[in-house]
């Protein structure tokens, strides 16, 4: 089974078991994966990054905190979507931690109507930021398969040059430079100038 294929799963990070068994309990209840953990070190010593989901954590515990664990998730490019669960006093974290890039929090104590649609938007999210991955490695995949010309081409072509200017640019007919777009647009699966445009756009400084 390929990882898109795979079913999402809500990473529970808290040190209190009771809390690890009800938030489990209630996710499989309502028919959602979860894999629970007593730490964030416990997390990051299992954690898959090719598994889809979001993670539920507490932001509040011994060893290394909640905070601390994004910022570890961050430095190791896992995308997946952190819902803080804070306390009363947590204010100031928080703020630091949505900075951050942290997509949610909860404070406790928190109601399954508040929980539930938390997480059905992060997966959503996380779901969202996977295809736009892929599609970024298809579009990276395409440009690779292009000829150093092809990619002079591309980037006339998409800075707005007419054929006539091209060919006189790369001193070639326009003949020559017709069917390099037209080979380059096929290439890179582009239907449309805009799209042309808007891939090459996607591929920033990978050129």
């Amino acid at each position: 089974m390929s990882t898109t294929d795979r079913a999402p799963v809500v990473f529970i990070v808290d040190d209190d078991d009771a809390v690890r068994t009800s938030l489990g309990l209630l996710l499989k209840a309502h028919h959602i994966k979860s894999v629970a953990y007593a730490s964030a070190a416990d997390l990051l010593a299992a954690h898959d990054p090719q598994l889809p989901g979001c993670a539920l954590v507490d932001i509040r515990m011994p060893g290394m905190s909640g905070l601390e664990l994004q910022e570890e998730l961050n430095r190791r490019g896992a995308i997946v979507p952190v819902i803080f669960i804070t306390g009363h006093g947590d204010v100031p974290m928080v703020v630091q931690a949505m900075r951050q890039g942290a997509f949610d929090f909860l404070q406790k104590p928190f109601r399954e109507e508040d929980l539930l649609p938390r997480i059905e938007r992060a997966i959503a999210r996380d779901r969202e930021n996977r295809q736009l991955l892929r599609e970024q490695d298809q579009i990276r995949t395409r440009f690779e398969s292009l000829t150093p010309r092809e990619r002079q081409v591309l980037k006339l072509v998409t800075g707005g040059q007419p054929n006539k200017v091209m060919a006189a640019e790369l001193g070639v007919s326009q003949r020559t430079v017709e069917i390099h777009r037209a080979h380059l647009m096929e290439k890179m699966g582009a239907s449309s100038l805009a799209h042309l445009v808007r891939m090459e756009m996607s591929l920033g400084s990978s050129q």
